[in-house]
């Protein structure tokens, strides 16, 4: 079952869905090698232990989108299952980059199809918010694949040279076909990434329930919040703030000195840099954090050549695979929000 606001809805009947049984991890690359393949940048990226940092920083800058505030204080999930979100959220995620193209086009359709419930009014705009909306999703994407890159290149083994970044930019906007966003408007490259931060920066804001639900994230707590979350959470949370931009902390009220900065950083790439050496110890760390997750990266790096070792494309698998043969659209509803947000936090003070 799948929450939503005020009421409970139907999953979508799916066979052969690793976010709903965590048993089918065997078939992730069943078919073929997916979108990207063994010598991606893709795979390289987001098959390091520092993608568990990546998550956390990314779902918490999402709280600067006050859409996707809304709709996470609608459906508050992430106070009353936070283990159960962050390990789904993560785990849809490796699906699309790790998995075959039948695993990637049935996530993908599984979370639209989810998502299509997700409705419901912005309070500070009074505008309708949809989870499928573009928009939003375009600033999902972009900030999931930044916050893994940044907290690779920061955390893992360092920066990318820059053809091997341009190539993990083009690898990101083929996984924009998995969303409801338009691959043309992805990012090319750290420019360009920069230019569409800077464009999107005056729309986002923080309200008391964004702030909150930012905090969640970075400490999680609460009576749905076990011990092991709970102590997961602060241990990555200084690494996090770490790699956020000042204003997005201050604002926030997470900001931490520069020597705190510099002993998270140094710390926690030693840790993962020593993880990383060794593939057990990768899905071993993942699997505490999230165990689904975990699972994937297993497989991931112990699977049998696919049946078909040959990459393919979003499009052609979702023509073979997808339940409607083409990829997911524009909300319908024409009040759905248009990914705008306020230039002002919820209390009227300015942005920072």
């Amino acid at each position: 079952m799948a929450s939503i606001p005020g009421r409970t809805i139907e999953e979508p009947n799916m066979s052969g869905n690793i976010l709903t049984d965590p048993r089918l991890a065997t078939t992730l690359r069943r078919e073929d090698h997916g979108f990207f393949g063994p010598d991606s940048v893709a795979w390289q990226v987001w098959s390091h232990p520092a993608i568990l940092i990546g998550l956390q920083r990314a779902v918490a800058m999402q709280f600067l989108n006050p859409f996707f505030a809304a709709a996470q204080e609608d459906a508050r999930s992430i106070y009353r299952q936070p283990a159960h979100f962050y390990d789904i959220t993560l785990s849809f995620l490796l699906t699309g980059i790790l998995g075959d193209s039948r695993t990637a086009i049935g996530t993908s359709d599984f979370i639209t199809a989810i998502h299509t419930h997700a409705t419901g009014i912005e309070p500070i705009t009074q505008k309708r918010y949809n989870a499928n909306n573009p928009e939003a999703q375009l600033y999902t994407h972009v900030d999931g694949w930044q916050s893994m890159l940044k907290c690779y290149e920061l955390l893992g083994p360092g920066p990318l040279d820059p053809e091997t970044e341009l190539r993990y930019w083009h690898e990101c906007s083929i996984a924009a076909e998995l969303f409801t966003c338009r691959p043309a408007d992805v990012p090319r490259s750290r420019d360009e990434v920069r230019q569409y931060y800077a464009a999107l920066r005056p729309r986002l804001c923080l309200s008391e329930h964004a702030r909150s639900g930012l905090r969640q994230q970075l400490f999680t707590s609460g009576p749905y919040t076990d011990a092991k979350i709970a102590a997961i959470s602060r241990v990555g949370a200084p690494a996090s703030i770490a790699t956020m931009p000042r204003w997005v902390r201050r604002l926030a009220g997470i900001d931490q000195p520069a020597v705190v900065d510099r002993a998270a950083v140094a710390g926690m790439r030693a840790l993962l840099t020593a993880i990383a050496r060794s593939q057990r110890a990768t899905w071993t760390l993942v699997g505490i954090a999230a165990p689904i997750a975990g699972g994937i990266i297993r497989e991931h790096f112990e699977a049998a050549p696919p049946e078909r070792p040959v990459l393919t494309t979003p499009s052609d698998a979702r023509i073979r695979f997808g339940r409607s043969g083409t990829r997911a659209t524009r909300p319908a509803d024409p009040g759905a929000e248009t990914g705008s947000a306020p230039e002002t936090v919820a209390d009227g003070s300015a942005r920072s």
